[in-house]
């Protein structure tokens, strides 16, 4: 007896033709029509194409100005889709300024790796606590956390600036460092992926098999987390190389990140755009580098955690 006749004797015919109904979009699937093997037509490839050129769009703009002298740029401040030949003068010309362009470069890689790397491990730490540990005042704590994220970072600015003027780090790359170690995004991100992506049984197990709390964590919970961490590390390095407000308010021009120094090759009565767009493209390209080297690997690791899940 098939299956569906068995469905419609035990659970009537409403739940026979829902049965019915199913095998026919597998079978259509199998066939090439709806399934889930089935490869994307050319509309979402025409969708996925105009995405990826709005979205290259601004960086290659950058890179047409960055090419193009400040004359031409007063003339028409919308440049043809053919780049000039002035973008290696105009990086010779940045290298060249007083903006201590590779000092800045090594601090927005010593910032971003460090703050990328302290967020990690912090919210990974927080979120297993959270998610796995039972203690009192638990759920209260947590939604404190994340209330923090509905404070704009801009009214904890001159409080800040106190401490670390206090604390004699003012033009300091720890006063960057310090304050973006741990994000309330990182422990809330962290704590939703391990409280699906975990089963309290692997904790258990593993205390039982005689694992202290800390052994517990890094070989079961870290690994589980990893495909989060991942993600976390790589949206908190691309924030923390983009920040401008607070690293241009603590550590000025004797000591900048490479936004500001960009920032820096404006002068007070003429901006040379063609001068500053070429550092903005060349403070762009580490960004990209990252994504190409590490965008596999994080792929990799997000669907390796969708399949364990």
């Amino acid at each position: 007896m098939s299956s569906v006749a068995m469905t419609k004797q035990i659970a009537g015919p409403g739940a026979a033709r829902a049965v019915a109904r199913r095998r026919a979009r597998q079978s259509a699937g199998g066939k090439g029509g709806a399934g889930a093997n089935r490869r994307p037509g050319w509309v979402t490839y025409a969708i996925l194409g105009f995405v990826l050129l709005v979205s290259a769009y601004p960086l290659y703009y950058s890179f047409l100005l960055g090419s193009s002298d400040a004359q031409t740029i007063a003339q028409n401040p919308v440049p043809s889709l053919v780049p000039a030949q002035h973008f290696a003068d105009n990086v010779s010309r940045v290298l060249g300024s007083d903006i201590q362009f590779w000092k800045a470069l090594s601090n927005s890689v010593i910032v971003a790796t460090v703050t990328s790397f302290s967020v990690v491990v912090f919210s990974t730490l927080a979120g297993y606590s959270f998610s796995k540990l039972r203690f009192r005042g638990r759920r209260g704590l947590f939604v404190f956390v994340i209330a923090t994220m509905a404070v704009p970072t801009q009214l904890g600015i001159v409080p800040l600036f106190i401490v670390m003027a206090q604390l004699g780090w003012t033009g300091k790359l720890v006063a960057v460092i310090v304050p973006g170690m741990v994000t309330a995004f990182g422990v809330f991100w962290m704590t939703q992926y391990l409280e699906e992506a975990l089963p309290y049984e692997l904790v258990e197990a593993a205390r039982v098999d005689g694992c202290s709390m800390i052994r517990t964590f890094w070989h079961v919970a870290l690994p589980a987390a990893r495909p989060a961490a991942a993600m976390l590390a790589l949206f908190t390095f691309v924030g923390s190389w983009t920040s401008f407000f607070w690293p241009f308010i603590v550590l000025g021009s004797e000591n900048p990140t490479l936004p500001v120094a960009v920032q820096l090759l404006q002068s007070s009565y003429f901006k040379d755009y063609s001068l500053i767009l070429a550092g903005v493209t060349l403070s762009t390209i580490p960004l990209i580098l990252v994504f190409a080297v590490a965008g596999k690997q994080l792929v990799s690791g997000i669907m390796q955690g969708a399949v364990k899940g």
